[in-house]
């Protein structure tokens, strides 16, 4: 009878065994991957963006739950949802969106406190939940995304741990072919310098950077290993073409992090279902007709309760976008909102001025007004 006799199976590319075989009697464990909920990467298909799909401003602008920063630029760069080109290896994956950032025109060149990055923050009790031993050298998480950039370089991004001494693992995306689709794997172990608290605050950031100046960087700092995190070395230093190269684009999506030393194929959710996951943090509302009313026998303010789509992980903070809409009454009522005991389940609406007792007032938001809940970290 033919044997083959192993102690375990190993991918080509893997850190770790699949199986491995125990040689008193003969059993065996499996690494067996969660087909589900493995993701905690939220948004990272880019398919959300309920604060709209294009702007200039810096930080929580666009896509859902991942910030497009800058500073010190000479013109603003522009982050937007775009779509990703059929045919390309992100689209045929189901990955049909991206978030692209556009580079301005930086006349002044790159300046040594000049930055473009983007970031996603992921709350400390996922990770310290997420079955990661992120205190162990031996227990791995794996960050896999793909990128596009319309000029051929190197980029840089790190992750940052935020609950006790602040960690930072610096990573090299490798060098980049001018705008073509790359994917970019990184493993990476625990160690015991680490620390998650079990709360909803922010735990662990990843950012991809297409620019970092020379205030943020440093050539002694090396890469694909933990490191206390110091603001002024993230990695090191940065070629500027990109970020000197008028108009240039860089784009991303595809973003999961698992727990794991292997990178299996995103996972991808329903709209709805993640929808609902970014809501926890941000949520807009843009009611066609709200009413308020005076619950009273004397003339006052009206309200009315507001019920979140979601629970949100803090009390959010809520305002009224009154670009397009008008808060009114037939009578001619005019006057913003105000909000008060905001909790994370829900929220009151005040009306601006006192009606009749027994009176009512609308929110009308037809020509596009909005209410927004920020819980974002």
């Amino acid at each position: 009878m033919s044997e083959i006799k192993v102690n375990s199976i190993k991918g080509v590319a893997a850190s770790a065994a699949a199986i491995t075989v125990h040689n008193s009697d003969g059993t065996c464990t499996a690494n067996l991957t969660n087909r589900t909920n493995r993701r905690l990467t939220i948004n990272g298909a880019m398919t959300i963006a309920q604060r709209g799909v294009s702007s200039t401003s810096t930080g929580y602008q666009t896509v859902d739950r991942f910030t497009a920063s800058y500073g010190g630029t000479d013109e603003a760069p522009t982050q937007a949802q775009v779509d990703v080109a059929s045919g390309t290896t992100p689209y045929n994956l189901g990955l049909t969106k991206a978030l692209r950032v556009t580079n301005g025109n930086q006349t002044s060149g790159a300046g040594a406190a000049d930055y473009i990055e983007i970031g996603h923050r992921i709350e400390a009790q996922d990770i310290r939940n997420s079955g990661w031993n992120y205190l162990s050298s031996s227990s791995f998480i794996t960050l896999s995304f793909y990128v596009k950039s319309s000029v051929a370089q190197v980029f840089y991004g790190y992750i940052r741990t935020r609950d006790g001494t602040a960690y930072s693992y610096p990573f090299s995306t490798g060098s980049l072919s001018a705008d073509t689709w790359t994917k970019i794997t990184k493993t990476i172990s625990g160690n015991s310098n680490l620390t998650f608290n079990n709360d909803n605050g922010d735990g662990l950031n990843i950012f991809i950077d297409p620019f970092y100046g020379t205030d943020y960087t440093n050539n002694s700092r090396s890469l694909d290993s933990w490191a206390a995190h110091a603001d002024g070395s993230h990695f090191p230093d940065m070629t500027s073409t990109w970020y000197t190269t008028n108009d240039a684009t860089f784009e991303l999506t595809g973003v999961q992090l698992e727990v794991g030393s292997v990178a299996t194929d995103f996972e991808h959710r329903s709209f709805a279902q993640e929808i609902q996951l970014c809501k926890r943090y941000y949520e807009v509302l843009n009611p066609k007709l709200y009413i308020l009313a005076r619950y009273s026998h004397h003339d006052g303010a009206p309200y009315g309760q507001y019920h979140f789509a979601v629970e949100k992980r803090v009390a959010p903070t809520c305002s009224f976008d009154t670009t397009g809409g008008t808060f009114e009454s037939s009578s001619g009522y005019s006057g913003n909102p105000s909000f008060t005991d905001t909790t994370v389940d829900a929220t009151t609406i005040y009306g601006a001025n006192s009606v009749t007792a027994g009176g009512i007032l609308y929110l009308h938001t037809s020509s596009g007004g909005l209410l927004k809940f920020n819980a974002e970290l």
